[in-house]
Order: C-alpha cells, then structure tokens, then sequence
C-alpha cells in the first residue's frame, strides 16, 4: 500500500471550504446595511458638503456653479474667521494641557488610597454626566460679571473684579493678517468651564493607568533608592504615555469641534473673542443662508480633526502589525 509523501498538500474537503465560503457571504450580507448606511450617511455627505464647498450657492436660491476655491479665500481673508482660528488654536491648547495636568494631579491622590476615594472619584466624574449645554448656562451664571462670582469677589475687598467672558482685552497681542495673536482674556472662562467637565474623564483615565502598574516595580525603585519623585518620573510616567496620547486625540478632537458650550455661555462674544468655526459655521448656513461658505467651514473642521485622527489611526495600525 503506497504511503502519502509528506510533502503533499492536505487537501480541503469542498463541504467545507464551500461552509466557509458560506459564513463569509452570510457576515457580509450582515455587515452590508451598515456598509450603505455608512457610505451614503457619512461619506456621502461629506462628499456632497465638499461639491457645495466649491459652488457659488450663496444665497437662498440654489446655485451649485463652479467657483473653485473663493469661498475659501474668502473665508482665509475674513476677520471672524481668523479669530475662530486663533480661538480654536488657544481653546485646544489650554483645555487640552489643564485636562490632561489636572486629571494626573486627581489621579495621582486618588491613587494614593485615600480615605472616601469612591466619594471623592465619583464626585470628580460627575461633570461628566451633563451636556456642553447645561455646562455652559450653569458656568454663564457664575461668571456673570454683575451677579456671578464677582460679588464674592467684591465681598472679599477685590474693588475691580474680572469682566470674564465679557471683556474684549488679549493677552500677549502679536498682529497676524486681521488680528491680533494671543490669548483672548474672555476665552478663558470658557477653558475654566471645559476643563470642569472633562478632567474628570481624564482622571478615569490615568487612575485606570495607575492602577494597572504593578507594585513591584514601585518596590524595586524604592528599593533601589529611588525618590517618590523619582519613581513617578522614570517609572510610572513612562507607563502612562499611551493613556496620555490616546486623552490627547480625545481632548483635542472635542475642542476642534466645539460648539454648545459656546453657544449657551457666551455666543461668538463681542470683537468675535469667543467665537468658533462651528458656531459661525451655523450662524453662516442656517441664519445667512450662506450654504457654500457654510460647507467651506466644515470642511475646514473636517481637515482639522483629520490633523490629529489620521496620525493616530496609523500609529494604531502599524502597532498591530508590530509583532
């Protein structure tokens, strides 16, 4: 009786190879719906924004010819337009660097096993539970420069207290096109209120991060003759850096589109000191009737975001990959 060569190739029964085939047809007709959905509701729409983007519609009668890129030139050369750039550029920053320093900050007590840590853990994380929009009235009440924190404030002796939201004064001007460069003193407030709601998300974060490390290696470093100090910079920071980078693209993806937090506590502000592209974005579409102008924003918004998903989807990808 021949034997088989080892080297021959097993060969796949058909009822089995046909079965395999079948489930793939089966997940994909499954997954097909939200394929179409998708494709019409997300990327469809985007494209169409961008058709308009590059149209003259710019009145309430349609008119979808071709202009290239002036409702883009226009929008590069507009003063309200160059302070919501300046506005985005200062939000993000701001927001991003206090949430990210004051959730460690959090982070780093709670992890300490203090006394009541689900009190005070649950008390940091509640902010979280409210929409942008009941942060932005409940924050617009406090910094109301006549009935807000500033009668505290006078109350203590402070004679001349902050305008908040409603002064126009930047800080460290520099003259760029339009505008002056630097940090609108009324945007503040709003960073105050952001940072509020979202530390609490970032403490999560890194609590979560903490809590993963192992004691041992806090154990050898002490050990080792290693300051509190020391361990938290050569050991756990380290450890923290993906939760750092992942509440980074988190943190920035939320400012770059901000919208209701602006809209219930200050509006675009007088001198445009507050405003940003999503809120003249509305105003330009919806109440101007500015449709290409409008799509020209978002796609703005779009590219912007983009800086800051795409870089980190393929950092994600080529980690995956990494063996």
């Amino acid at each position: 009786m021949a034997q088989a060569s080892p080297f021959t190739t097993p060969q796949t029964h058909p009822k089995k190879r046909s079965g395999r085939n079948r489930e793939k047809w089966i997940a994909f007709l499954f997954l097909l719906p939200s394929i179409l959905a998708i494709a019409i509701f997300v990327y469809g729409f985007i494209g169409w924004t961008g058709y308009i983007s590059l149209s003259k519609w710019n009145t309430f009668v349609q008119d979808l010819t071709f202009s290239g890129l002036d409702n883009y030139r226009f929008l590069f050369n507009d003063f309200r337009f160059q302070s919501d750039l300046r506005n985005t550029i200062i939000f993000t920053v701001l927001f991003t660097l206090l949430c990210i320093g004051l959730g460690l900050f959090l982070a780093v007590l709670l992890d300490q096993k203090i006394k009541w840590e689900g009190l005070f853990r649950n008390i940091f994380i509640f902010p979280m539970a409210l929409s942008f929009i009941v942060t932005g009235v409940v924050w617009q009440w406090i910094f109301n420069p006549s009935t807000g924190i500033n009668l505290i404030l006078k109350k203590i002796g402070i004679t001349d207290p902050p305008l908040w939201y409603v002064q126009t004064r930047v800080v460290l001007p520099l003259h760029i096109g339009q505008i002056q460069f630097g940090v609108p003193m009324a945007l503040i407030a709003v960073v105050i209120a952001a940072v509020w709601q979202l530390s609490g998300f970032t403490m999560a974060m890194y609590l979560s991060g903490l809590r993963s490390i192992p004691d041992e290696l806090k154990e050898a470093a002490r050990v080792d003759g290693a300051t509190e100090w020391q361990t938290f910079r050569y050991i756990l920071l380290p450890q923290l850096k993906p939760i750092t980078f992942s509440a980074v693209i988190i943190l920035g993806h939320i400012s770059l589109k901000i919208f209701d937090l602006i809209y219930a506590m200050t509006g675009p502000g007088a001198a445009f000191v507050t405003d940003m592209p999503g809120l003249y974005m509305v105003e330009t579409t919806f109440k101007g009737s500015h449709y290409a102008q409008g799509a020209s924003i978002a796609i703005i918004m779009l590219l912007l975001v983009s800086l800051l998903i795409v870089p980190y989807l393929i950092f994600t990808f080529r980690k995956e990959e990494t063996p």
